[in-house]
């Protein structure tokens, strides 16, 4: 079994228009959300073995915060192709991972991260910004990993759901 945490990115900032999306940072609320989801990754004792994040500024951003606040002691890999990936995308990232990783955390865009979800769960969930999904796959290596493979939704946090 592989543990799989999908992660919509931190709430980003539009103050700046003449930035491209690639670019947009963390907004205030983006800034506070990240550690918040971090510290529960840490409390649920969810560490994962690699972070993979979208290159885009706010997934990095939300990414940097998460792995500090949880206590992750590894580079957060960075994978351009995820910005605005579809789950097809994902899936390839996935099914190349080394074994070694029990537990992959994966930092992403709507609408991608909840057709992931979709896929993977065949559940219908809303992933607002710094949402987090926590699913059991059924597979004892990463290039197992396709379209068909159906996980267990175990868990699904959302930042407004949560005590501060």
């Amino acid at each position: 079994m592989k543990t799989l945490l999908i992660l919509r990115h931190a709430k980003s900032s539009w103050k700046k228009p003449g930035l491209t999306d690639h670019d947009r940072p963390l907004n205030k609320r983006g800034k506070h959300d990240a550690p918040r989801m971090g510290k529960l990754i840490r409390e649920k004792g969810l560490i994962p073995n690699l972070i993979v994040s979208s290159s885009a500024k706010r997934a990095r951003q939300t990414a940097d915060r998460i792995a500090q606040a949880c206590g992750y002691q590894s580079e957060v890999r960075i994978e351009n192709d995820l910005y605005l990936a579809y789950p097809e995308v994902f899936i390839q990232i996935l099914k190349f991972l080394s074994d070694e990783f029990d537990s992959v955390m994966v930092v992403g865009h709507n609408p991608g991260v909840e057709e992931l979800l979709r896929l993977l769960t065949e559940r219908e969930e809303a992933m607002p910004t710094a949402a987090l999904a926590h699913l059991i796959l059924p597979i004892q290596h990463w290039s197992e990993m396709n379209s068909q493979t159906t996980g267990k939704l175990t868990n699904l946090w959302r930042p407004k759901e949560l005590p501060e």
